[in-house]
């Protein structure tokens, strides 16, 4: 196949495959290690019978690749697990189950999981309208006084961590100002408003640090699309400035814009961890900072396979994004 539909192909073929990597690499780390798995996979108050029954389930005795194999059906076509006095069915994709909990980890995701969706993508929405808008700006007023301020702010935001700027976040606007409440998590079904104020200072501290990166970018595609001939050609045409800013120009600069955002995305679910334990937010972060602490290691796994899939599929996204705004990648 050529054009469009081969590039599709192509993207999918190969998000298929960094998935399949993924899961090789999970597993060898977290169940291929040195010592009693079963013991490391149960916890440490499990009674020896809890862990030679994980050990029969997690089927140690066999070679290694019949144990990936396992693994691989579990995402596909589910698992029987025994407990006990029963056999319980994990439907696909069965990501395990806690051993702590005796929950499904899927089920545990998926609780956790609009809490997080709706902190990455309402600081998405920020760092996109904050670091572009600032990198234009920057571009269109290059060489004044506010170019040079816009400059050493997005700095500063590049080399503060999220938890610095949580914290000086949640002291001056909650605690000295108190212009917002301390957050805590509102479904947006039951109030959207309460939902949106509870968010906006982790969604400010996550989007700060993500902005300057793409105000810099920004920036510097600004000004090299500026530079080009059609540009000029616009300009000796008598074309307002704001328009030809706004217009043609922002337009040319936004292909590897995109590209950074689905990064961006990969890097700001890790930021999620720092920002949903420091305001106490029950997404997977937290979650996940807690199965770490207690070595509940299938929900460990789970959130790794789950989080891996997302920056996947971001990145998948912003390469067929990134073809249709310039359509020669698809001839690339």
């Amino acid at each position: 196949m050529s054009g469009f539909g081969g590039f599709l192909l192509r993207r999918t073929a190969g998000a298929v495959v960094t998935l399949l990597a993924i899961s090789v690499i999970v597993y060898v780390v977290f169940y291929v290690t040195p010592g009693n798995v079963a013991q490391i996979t149960c916890g440490p108050r499990c009674s020896p019978e809890q862990v030679h029954q994980v050990a029969e389930q997690l089927k140690l005795g066999d070679p290694l690749y019949l144990r990936y194999w396992h693994f691989l059906q579990g995402l596909f076509v589910g698992q029987d697990f025994s407990t006990g006095t029963s056999v319980e069915h994990c439907a696909a994709p069965c990501l395990g189950q806690s051993y702590q909990t005796d929950q499904q980890v899927l089920h545990i995701i998926l609780a956790k999981l609009p809490v997080s969706v709706s902190l990455v993508v309402g600081a998405m929405v920020l760092w996109l309208l904050l670091g572009i808008g600032t990198g234009v700006l920057s571009a269109w007023r290059r060489g004044r006084v506010s170019e040079r301020v816009l400059t050493a702010v997005t700095l500063a935001g590049t080399a503060t961590p999220v938890f610095v700027i949580g914290l000086v976040l949640m002291i001056v606007v909650c605690g000295q100002l108190r212009l917002l409440p301390f957050p805590q998590y509102v479904n947006f079904t039951d109030d959207p408003e309460q939902w949106a104020w509870n968010l906006l200072l982790p969604w400010l501290s996550l989007a700060l640090i993500e902005a300057a990166a793409f105000a810099r970018l920004t920036r510097a595609s600004m000004l090299e699309t500026l530079a080009e001939d059609h540009i000029r050609t616009f300009r000796a045409y008598g074309v307002p400035e704001r328009s030809i800013v706004g217009r043609h120009a922002l337009r040319g600069a936004l292909a590897p814009v995109i590209a950074l955002n689905a990064n961006n995305v990969g890097s700001a679910v890790g930021g999620a961890v720092l920002t949903e334990t420091l305001f106490g937010l029950p997404g997977i972060g937290q979650e996940l900072v807690h199965a770490v602490k207690v070595v509940d290691l299938p929900v460990v796994v789970g959130m790794v396979l789950v989080t891996g899939f997302f920056v996947v599929l971001a990145n998948a996204v912003a390469d067929v994004l990134y073809a249709v705004a310039d359509r020669r990648v698809v001839l690339a």
